[in-house]
């Protein structure tokens, strides 16, 4: 009661006569009360005012200022030749980089892409995700994912993935390429999906379903159909997306058959365009096989019928720009409230210290060509300053904590064999930035393979080793915080686990063009091998097994098989995490976000 009468006359309202109690109204007795005795309690109440003023303004938080100090790691002509060696390596993996980037563009070839939209009359996938995202600035996820396949090449499997704003608000989106294999689904397909479904709820990101599926390609069903991480589980996520009050829109722009059709009408918002967009089970040449009769598409599950009959959409389009306008204004009623420019952080972001483009010479060939982590770090970090932890303990482990674009992390980089010392910093270090709630940034470039037992004071050594990685695993597994992986070398054996590798679950994983991921670096095959082998046997089989590790290790042997997110450019690499940043951080903006009991239910 007396609020609102504060308020009022902080405001320079008048107080509503039902808001004030009777002993304040004003009787004939009071008339006489000397003019101090009102400027006293007009004061008082402002001095209320001035507090209450003061606590709103100072729930607008602010980050407290660092003076990080400054990395100083500049070239040094010892590093030349190393430098030199890196760099070529690296000239090669971007020439290989800039091929398949030129394979997965041109999706499923000429005469696909003629037929898509020459006699269908479809916009490529490219072109819609340009109509529905506020401009090309996007993370694409996993692009050469589907190559090199056993089962044949599948450019970006089939489907693009990725995460891009809408009206200002970062979206996941899930968007068909009919052009590859008519828009069948493969079991890469489905993987790639899963892991986007995956991204959004691990950030609570809106997410936009741009559907254009035939169905899933039956000869490799038992690679589709029945396992957990299969083909259902796109439904499962759905719906479970739908009960965390994950926002979830789809677009139908094409052919929704069997499996695919349950996407649209399990989504909370289904837009179709006329014409092109279809939604049934089985399609008009199984109707005829089933039961003679012949039937058009646009008949049996077009937009008409699925928009004034069955209602499984809910929005008609005439064509595919209006259905894309429909989207974005269906993405302005989700109930975010993003920061106006004026209220984000008002503090500079630093350019690094040195040259981006010198990354491309850090990026080790191998793991002997490898140079000071720091120098990678100061090449990252706002004005390549840096305040680190435990600076002089387990030095073979680099932690502390710096900015990117005005947002602190906790870096973690191998700089060295991960031994017991570096190990306990590490786990240390991760459990005090979790309990900061500071996103961690692991550099990844472990030792090419496990060190061996050739005494009794190694096996010693090697036992304190392993509890103590053990305990990082650990501190990493239990960490709330997010987490992000960049694997700028070498990812082998269980040393790659405790730098939060994929199976520890990171909220996104990169990998720069050079990195190697396997068991055991290539050449150190023999690690694996029983000593007791005949000698000319087990250097044939050694021989062997280094031949397929240089194969499968490669960082878009990798990618091709959904291993990670993405290969990403060294100079890149600080645009990329920005953008993860914000991505991670816009979930605070998101008002209501209490779990439900059930997803929201079309009929």
């Amino acid at each position: 009661m007396y609020r609102c009468i504060i308020r009022s006359v902080c405001s320079g309202g008048r107080v509503c006569p039902a808001f004030v109690p009777p002993y304040t109204q004003s009787p004939s007795w009071t008339l006489g009360n000397t003019s101090e005795e009102q400027h006293h309690r007009l004061a008082q109440q402002r001095r209320q005012c001035s507090h209450r003023s003061m606590s709103s303004a100072s729930r607008r938080r602010r980050a407290l200022r660092s003076a990080f100090p400054v990395l100083e790691q500049p070239l040094q002509p010892i590093h030349h030749h190393v430098y030199e060696a890196n760099l070529r390596n690296s000239d090669a993996c971007h020439n290989k980089y800039i091929e398949l980037s030129e394979t997965i563009r041109k999706g499923g070839g000429e005469k696909a892409i003629a037929r898509h939209t020459q006699r269908n009359r479809k916009l490529l996938v490219r072109d819609r995700l340009r109509l529905l995202l506020d401009d090309e600035d996007f993370l694409e996820l996993s692009p050469f994912a589907g190559l090199g396949l056993p089962y044949g090449d599948i450019p970006s499997a089939g489907c693009l993935t990725g995460i891009g704003r809408i009206n200002g608000l970062w979206c996941v989106f899930i968007a068909n390429d009919a052009t590859v294999k008519g828009g069948t689904a493969y079991p890469i397909t489905v993987k790639k999906q899963l892991r986007a479904q995956e991204i959004a709820i691990q950030n609570r990101l809106p997410c936009v379903y741009l559907v254009d599926s035939g169905g899933a390609f039956l000869p490799l069903q038992s690679e589709i159909f029945p396992d957990k991480n299969q083909g259902g589980r796109t439904f499962y996520n759905e719906a479970i997306m739908s009960a965390m009050k994950i926002p979830q829109v789809a677009v139908v722009c094409g052919s929704c058959t069997a499996g695919g059709a349950y996407i649209p009408t399990m989504a909370e918002d289904a837009v179709m365009v006329h014409r092109i967009g279809t939604i049934f089970l089985g399609g008009p040449p199984l109707v005829k096989a089933a039961t003679g009769e012949e039937v058009t598409p646009e008949d049996l599950g077009g937009a008409r019928l699925h928009a004034e009959v069955s209602g499984c959409v809910d929005h008609f389009a005439w064509e595919e720009k209006e259905a894309y306008d429909y989207t974005r204004n269906i993405v302005s009623t989700l109930n975010f409230r993003l920061p106006e420019e004026e209220e984000e952080e008002e503090e500079e972001e630093d350019e690094p210290l040195y040259n981006s483009m010198e990354l491309l010479g850090l990026a080790p060939k191998s793991y002997n060509y490898s140079l000071d982590v720091k120098m990678v770090v100061s090449r990252l970090t706002d004005g390549g300053r840096f305040q680190e932890f435990k600076a002089r303990y387990g030095t073979t482990l680099v932690t502390g904590f710096a900015k990117i674009h005005g947002h602190l992390v906790g870096i973690v980089a191998n700089n060295g064999e991960l031994s017991c010392q570096a190990a306990l910093k590490g786990s240390h270090f991760v459990q005090l930035c979790d309990q900061r709630d500071v996103p961690l940034l692991f550099l990844q470039n472990t030792a090419p393979t496990a060190a061996p037992t050739l005494s009794t004071t190694q096996a010693e050594v090697n036992s304190n080793r392993l509890k103590a990685q053990g305990s990082m695993m650990s501190a990493v597994a239990c960490a709330s915080v997010p987490k992000i992986t960049v694997v700028i070398g070498g990812c082998h054996g269980a040393d790659s686990y405790a730098m939060c590798g994929r199976a520890f679950d990171p909220n996104f994983l990169f990998l720069w063009p050079n990195a190697r991921v396997s068991m055991t670096a290539p050449g150190h095959a023999g690690s694996l091998l029983p000593p007791d082998s005949e000698q000319e046997e087990a250097k044939k089989q050694e021989d062997k097994l280094n031949r397929r590790l240089e194969e499968e290790s490669s960082a878009f042997f990798s990618s091709g098989r959904l291993w990670d997110d993405g290969v990403l450019l060294p100079q890149d690499t600080r645009k990329v995490l920005r953008n993860c940043l914000d991505i991670i951080k816009q979930q605070q903006y998101q008002l209501s976000t209490e779990k439900l009991q059930s997803p929201l239910l079309r009929m």
